[in-house]
């Protein structure tokens, strides 16, 4: 079974595109789904980032993304400690999650999949593209947050040309070419490997 990694950046269009192999009938595992609902259910984690960014973490049992976004998004070290606590759990969970998947392939999203390394292990990576503007509007009108709030978050993930140069196959989501197409080619591949 080929494991397959797709990648993007923040407002690419990524989790449309693994929604389209979804499906197609492809197992996907959606990273940072998993990785916030890891942040939830595992007690030791859990208690790690109470530890590392205090009570204010969690709100009546809830992860307090706003809270923690602040954080990280303007703090490289906050960032650094925050993916080290919660990559290598949620590695283990890919891990345990693909063991028990019957496919010709199977599917690894995450947005920062090269940035954090989570591509080692990874028979081929799939990036998703897509124009700055274009990705700043998306996320602009998807999350309700501001111009300067997403371009901080953007400048903490590698930029497409860099991903790219680490990336098998390049789909290009700018509202020009079709998604659907470019998916379908690569299913194609994928299930005759």
């Amino acid at each position: 079974m080929l494991k397959i990694g797709l990648t993007g950046g923040i407002g690419s269009g990524k989790t449309t595109v693994a929604k389209i192999f979804k499906q197609l009938g492809i197992p996907v595992y959606l990273s940072d789904d998993r990785a916030k609902a890891l942040m939830l259910e595992n007690e030791s984690l859990r208690k790690s980032l109470i530890g590392l960014f205090g009570e204010q973490a969690y709100v009546d049992g809830v992860l307090n993304r706003a809270y923690l976004a602040s954080i990280v998004f303007s703090n490289d070290e906050a960032l650094t400690k925050l993916n080290e606590l919660v990559h290598p759990i949620l590695q283990k969970d890919f891990e345990l999650w693909s063991s028990h998947q019957q496919s010709p392939y199977i599917i690894k999203e995450a947005a920062i999949l090269l940035e954090s390394g989570a591509n080692k292990g990874l028979d081929k990576v799939v990036l998703v593209e897509a124009p700055k503007e274009l990705k700043i509007s998306r996320v602009v009108q998807r999350d309700h947050v501001e111009y300067e709030d997403v371009l901080a978050r953007m400048n903490k993930q590698w930029t497409d040309s860099q991903k790219r140069e680490h990336s098998d196959y390049v789909i290009s989501n700018d509202e020009k070419s079709s998604l659907l197409e470019q998916v379908l080619k690569l299913h194609d591949i994928f299930s005759d490997q």
